[in-house]
Parts: C-alpha cells; structure tokens; sequence
C-alpha cells in the first residue's frame, strides 16, 4: 500500500501533455510551412538584415553546397568530408565538439537527414567582432535541420539549428553553433550532442539511449510493444503505432529534448511534439523522454503503467486541440495506463482518497491552474482527473469516455455553456450533474 501510494506519486508528476517546444520553421523561397501547423514561442531575437541583393545569391548558394556535404557525410559515415565542412579558424572547442557529435551520431539509423536554408530570415552579426577578425564574411541566415528516425518517424521532423557560418577567401564554412545564443538563436541539440547513441528496436518502435543505460533498455523492451498494443485497443482513432522513447543520461540532456524551462526533476516521463495539424492529423517529431533518475526507480507495473498513459497522449495528439480540459486529457491518459492493472482507486489515489474520507469529495472539477503546480497541488490533480475518468467509464461505459475525451479534446477551448451542451449530448450530463455524480462516486468508492 505504501509502495503504491508513493508510485501515484511520481506518476502524479508526469506531467505528459505533447507539448510545442522551441520550433522554428524555415522554408526554401516559394514555400510555406504546412497550414495549421503549430511553431514555437516567438521569433528570434536580433536585428534582421534587409532582403538578398545582388551577390547573395551566390553566397546562398554556396551555403546549401555546404550544408548538402555535411548532410550527406553523416548519411554515408564520412568524417573525413563532414570536418571539412568547418571552418579551419573555429575554435578548437567547437571542432572537438562536431567529432564528438559526428561519433555519437554512428548508431543511429536515418531515413533523412537534411538541412533547409531560410536566406530571407538572417541576423545581423555585425557585433560578433571576435569572429569577424577571422573571416573574411560572417553570415547567420535561418537553418533547419530535417531529420526522421528510421523505425520511428513516418514523416521527418524539424529543428532549428543556430548556426554562423565563415567566408575564408572563396569558400564558406560552418564556424560555430554557439555565437548566436546572444541573438537568440540557439542551435536545437539532440540526443547526439551529449554522449554516443545506442538505438534498439522493437515492433513499435525504437528506444534510444547512451551506452551504460543497458538495464533500463532491457526492461523498456519488455514492455513497450505490449504497451502499444494496449492503447491502440482502446483507442479508436488511427495513429502511426510507432514511438520513439528517448532515455537521456542527465537533466540538462532531458531538458534540451523537452524545452528548457519544463520542471524535468519533478517528472518521470513527457510526451512532446515538435510539430502538430489538427486539420490534416499530422503530428511530426513525437517522443516519449523519460527521466534519467526518476523512471529507473519505478518498479515493473508502474514503469508499465508510465508507458501506457505517454503512448495514449502520442496517440491521440492529432486529435487533440491545444487549450483542451487538461484534467480531461490526463485523466483519460491515466485511464489507459491503468487500465488492467489491478490498481484500485483507493491505492492508485491516495492523497483524493484521504481528502475525502476528511474534508468530502471536491467541490468541482480540477482546474487547469493546478496541472501547472509542483508537489501535493500537483499530484492531487491528477487522481482527481483519473478518478473523474474512471468515474465516466465505470457509469457510462469507456465508449462513452471515448466520445467525451473526441468531442471535448478536438474542440479545444470552449465556454462554460458549450462544454455543457458537449457534455449533454455525449452522456446526458452538464457539468453540475457530472460533478454531482462523481462526488456520489467517491464516496462510496473511497469509503
């Protein structure tokens, strides 16, 4: 019982929501991102240079050759071709760093790996004078790596790379991947960038790790077909069936994969996106992270459990609408993950459970406030969301939580009037007599 009150705990802190970080789209002149997609917060920082005139052409030009080779060179395992693409004045740090970076990159299996050039869209470096003393030009346009995990992602995805580049005489190099963090722009860093990658494959999917991670992966492959398979029983709309679970070696690693101000040590496992159309149900780049410490403490059902609510929200994501009830899209999440495990209300909610038994069941439904907080606040939501959804399909049937979660998730933010009416016309209920049932509910479950 102790052990399962503080399982609900961590899982309580999982907070999994796919969720937009830090994507910057660039497009090739003539073309525009997808319609309806969703970007990340705000646009680079930095003064923006006028358009190309005569002569940028070339310098364009002569940019995506460059970026061609260096893409070309990680596909084929040539290192030989991928360091001459750096700039020979760089700094030594910046080269050891792109072997390295070309080295973790060997066990990792691509379907594409390319590099899209926005010249419209170029920051003026003219205050980078350290750098300007050893190159003849400095240019820093938009790039955009475009890459698709083989086993993982149907379609690629992209990230945005804070790259300058270095003209010396009549060739152009990449001189650094750092020099404009000041301006801004920051250089998007993978699973690569901190240590070698060791990829392993199932049916679903692939799990990608570091080397020393190796206990880990063996109990993850254990479950993470099975875990598929159980989401997509239930849930009824198509999805890829296919995910990448990402296990980084630190927090700083697990934060650069789900954006830098998310709270990592207070999470076992998120759910993230980097690109997501409700209208074409296209949704590019989603990962499942999990923490380096926290999950590795989890014990065989929980673990399984944590796999089981991340997929869910993987799998509905092209179905769900930005701004949605968040206690409806954990609490339906949860639903799957504990779904056939045994777990009874009492003990997979314990802090609701003692609230209740203390002070009554709550007098409404979780807000979406709550899901923002840290601690006790926290994981109280969360049973409470779970309990709200269990309360749904043990009333109603899960077909009926089903219809709930597809009409309100893909309707996205609604008045209170229009979430009643939703809410009438799927299970006969607004959202007083929903309440009303479900305090009914917990009493006499948490007795």
């Amino acid at each position: 019982m102790q052990r399962r009150a503080k399982i609900r705990a961590w899982l309580g802190a999982a907070v999994a929501v796919a969720v937009l970080w830090g994507l910057t789209l660039a497009s090739l002149p003539g073309t525009t991102p997808e319609s309806g997609s969703t970007g990340g917060p705000g646009q680079p920082l930095g003064a923006v240079s006028p358009a190309p005139h005569v002569g940028d052409a070339d310098r364009a030009d002569a940019v995506t050759d460059l970026l061609k080779r260096r893409a070309q060179a990680v596909l084929t395992r040539d290192e030989q071709s991928f360091l001459a693409t750096i700039d020979p004045k760089a700094a030594p740090e910046f080269v050891a760093a792109q072997r390295r970076l070309f080295t973790n990159l060997a066990g990792v299996p691509f379907d594409e790996w390319s590099y899209r050039l926005n010249p419209d869209d170029t920051l003026d470096v003219s205050g980078l004078t350290d750098s300007a003393e050893l190159a003849d030009e400095l240019w820093a346009p938009a790039v955009d790596l475009r890459y698709a995990l083989r086993g993982a992602d149907l379609i690629p995805t992209d990230r945005a790379m804070g790259y300058l580049f270095a003209r010396q005489g009549d060739t152009w190099y990449l001189r650094s991947d750092t020099s404009l963090d000041g301006l801004g722009r920051r250089t998007w860093r993978g699973p690569w960038d901190f240590a070698p990658c060791v990829v392993t494959t199932t049916e679903s999917g692939i799990i990608l790790s570091h080397p020393g991670s190796e206990p880990m992966v063996d109990r993850l492959v254990r479950d993470l077909d099975s875990s598929v398979r159980a989401v997509s029983e239930l849930w009824p709309t198509s999805w890829s069936q296919r995910v990448a679970v990402m296990l980084p070696d630190s927090p700083g690693e697990m934060r650069a994969l789900v954006g830098p101000d998310f709270p990592v040590e207070s999470v076992v496992a998120v759910a993230v996106a980097d690109r997501v159309d409700n209208k074409t149900r296209t949704v590019a780049g989603q990962r499942v992270v999990l923490s380096p410490s926290g999950v590795r403490a989890l014990s065989i059902a929980s673990l399984r459990i944590v796999l089981r609510h991340e997929i869910t929200h993987l799998a509905a994501r092209a179905d769900t609408v930005d701004g949605s009830p968040t206690w409806l899209l954990e609490g339906f999440a949860d639903y799957v993950g504990y779904r056939d495990s045994g777990v009874t209300l009492a003990e997979g909610a314990p802090d609701l459970a003692k609230a209740v038994r203390q002070d009554g069941p709550p007098a409404a439904l979780p807000e979406d406030r709550a899901f923002r907080s840290r601690g006790p606040e926290l994981d109280l939501a969360y049973q409470q969301s779970w309990s709200l959804a269990r309360y749904i399909a043990d009333r109603h049937g899960e077909q009926a939580l089903i219809a709930v979660y597809r009409e309100l998730a893909g309707a996205g933010p609604v008045s209170a009037s229009e979430t009643d009416r939703m809410l009438r016309e799927v299970i006969g209920v607004d959202r007083a007599a929903l309440v009303a049932g479900w305090q009914s509910y917990l009493r006499e479950t948490l007795k």
